[in-house]
């Protein structure tokens, strides 16, 4: 069993193309020895976006704070504290923080293999 408070775990800055002023605490992965799901807490600075991508896994979200939009190419939807929001797999996907905040949530996917 792992129990760590989620300050301890650290926030490495995400430094692709098309990236602003985003972090990633990987809570729990592989190297948990997790067999099925990775848990990310992803933490987006006020003004700062996620690239506009694709994967062949499906993301489950849960809005922790914050205010932003998930954005799909060509729709934008609202996302706060409480929002889930559900990616399937191939389906274009971006987060953006529109608030004074930081949008924090929660992303759970496959372990990749």
């Amino acid at each position: 069993m792992k129990i760590v408070d989620y300050k301890e775990v650290k926030a490495e800055t995400v430094d692709f193309e098309d990236v602003k002023d985003v972090k990633v605490r990987w809570l729990i992965s592989d190297k948990d020895k997790a067999p099925n799901f990775a848990m990310r807490l992803f933490e987006v600075g006020p003004g700062g976006y996620s690239p506009l991508h694709t994967h062949n896994w499906e993301h489950e979200v849960f809005v922790l704070e914050g205010e932003g939009v998930a954005a799909d190419g060509e729709k934008e939807f609202k996302i706060k504290g409480g929002t889930v929001v559900y990616v399937a797999p191939e389906e274009k996907h971006q987060f953006k923080n529109t608030g004074s905040e930081t949008l924090k949530f929660l992303c759970l996917i496959p372990i990749i293999k």
